[in-house]
């Protein structure tokens, strides 16, 4: 991140928390990696703007050797520690770490000044007798021995035997890590019955082996891991069907089967909701209120404004509440309309049907769902949809699959942009705004397979020229 000015940095905070641009955005707009850009937001967020001014810092011996061994010794995540340290940059504690186990596990400060070759052929010299001190004392033996076994138990730890190819592929970042000699990591791991055993031959026919998915898919994998991350930092981690539709808008010809190999290959994986106990306003039925079903479960429609259905769902950020009310069309799943309110009272329902009756004015025939809550048995609210020609439909008492296709739309909702994020939202007025935020997204940009790849408004538009 040298290349960035101040101003620059600056520029990036702003845009990313004002403006609400994310990854890919940022990344492509000032040249900057992805992950330069989080650790940037992070360290100002953590340190204040006044972490830019701080000068060119020399770090001293035991400075580095204490930041080294809270990973090392401490188990502490490099990001996070740099963080804590304020350096500029994420990659300076990893250079630093990376050459004290060159040097065998020794912090050594550079002089200034350029060295002569006769320096430079000594140093080389005093750092391979060093490496070889440390390769010959037992106790980097047991550490070697301890890391070979933990990193190829960790692939046994999985579900499916390891291959060869992911075998050859933790040895070779074990040479790298450990400077040891293929053959002798190779013998360390033969030694243990438990271990997936591998003969050189075997390795090196793999690790020269040419990668068929990057030779025969490498932009596709590239742009799997760019969506990946836009999508996560603005909700959640995206399935492999998600991905598929957005590579398939962008004119990629790939099979979804294919798709999910790659992420399943690049361990990337989509979330997966937890059943959570939804908001309920049933109060009782009052006599002469309660409607029949008339949807049976037949949610689909085949034309916009034929089915509509509500209700409402209650988020809970600690401890305080905000109330969803949303309308949806059973044709695209598109969202007609809705209200957020922090009570959830008649006046919510009366403002969403406004909204909704301002916007479609043929409704006479359309059947509209809901369940038995208090407010859909309200004689304001029956008395609205009968005199604009509206056949009112409610589910049985007690039968939440009867109003599955609300239920299926707010465990999307939540499970993208709320459950395991509420740290997110500081406060009410932000959780509405991502809200918002979301369902717009939700109509205009989320496809979906049961609609052919298109979004909720795409395919209401198709279907009202069709």
């Amino acid at each position: 991140m040298s290349k960035l000015t101040k101003q620059d940095k600056i520029h990036i905070f702003e845009e990313w928390t004002l403006e609400d641009k994310r990854g890919t955005y940022l990344s492509k707009k000032y040249g900057v990696n992805i992950a330069n850009i989080n650790y940037l937001v992070s360290l100002i967020k953590m340190h204040g703007l006044s972490i830019l001014d701080k000068p060119y810092a020399h770090y001293s011996k035991e400075f580095k050797e204490q930041a080294i061994k809270r990973v090392l010794l401490g188990n502490e995540a490099i990001n996070a520690v740099a963080l804590d340290l304020g350096l500029a940059s994420r990659g300076m504690l990893g250079n630093w770490i990376r050459s004290c186990k060159e040097n065998g596990y020794n912090v050594v400060i550079k002089k200034k000044g350029r060295r002569t070759h006769e320096q430079e052929k000594a140093e080389r010299i005093r750092a391979a007798q060093a490496r070889k001190r440390q390769a010959a004392s037992p106790e980097f033996k047991a550490y070697c021995r301890k890391r070979i076994y933990k990193k190829l138990d960790a692939l046994v730890q999985k579900k499916k035997e390891p291959t060869k190819t992911e075998i050859a592929k933790a040895i070779t970042e074990l040479r790298h890590e450990l400077g040891l000699a293929v053959k002798k990591i190779i013998e360390i791991i033969n030694t243990n019955e438990d271990l997936p055993h591998i003969s050189r031959s075997n390795y090196y026919d793999a690790y020269t082996r040419d990668d068929k998915d990057q030779v025969n898919h490498g932009d596709v994998i590239a742009r799997i891991q760019e969506i990946y991350d836009e999508i996560k930092n603005r909700y959640v981690a995206p399935g492999y069907r998600r991905i598929t539709h957005i590579l398939h808008r962008e004119g990629y010809q790939i099979n979804r089967k294919t798709v999910n190999r790659l992420m399943r290959k690049m361990d990337l994986y989509g979330y997966v909701m937890k059943r959570r106990h939804p908001y309920s306003s049933y109060q009782g039925d009052i006599k002469g209120r309660i409607k029949p079903d008339l949807i049976k479960r037949k949610f689909f429609a085949l034309r916009p404004n034929m089915k509509w259905y509500t209700d409402i769902t209650e988020f809970n950020l600690k401890g305080k509440k905000l109330y969803l009310s949303p309308i949806i069309d059973g044709c695209g799943r598109d969202t007609v309309a809705y209200n957020i309110s922090r009570h959830p009272n008649l006046k919510q329902v009366m403002s969403m049907l406004n909204d909704a009756f301002k916007t479609n004015q043929a409704l006479n025939g359309l059947i509209f769902h809901t369940d038995r809550g208090w407010q859909y048995q309200h004689k304001a609210y029956q008395h609205e949809l009968a005199i604009r020609g509206i056949e009112q439909s409610m589910s049985r008492k007690g039968c939440s699959p009867d109003d599955g296709l609300m239920e299926g739309f707010f465990g999307i909702l939540k499970r993208e942009m709320f459950y395991g994020q509420e740290n997110k939202y500081d406060s009410l007025d932000e959780l509405e705004q991502a809200i918002r935020k979301y369902i717009n997204d939700y109509n205009t940009e989320r496809t979906k397979d049961k609609l052919k790849e298109l979004t909720p408004i795409e395919y209401r538009n198709k279907s009202l020229t069709a």
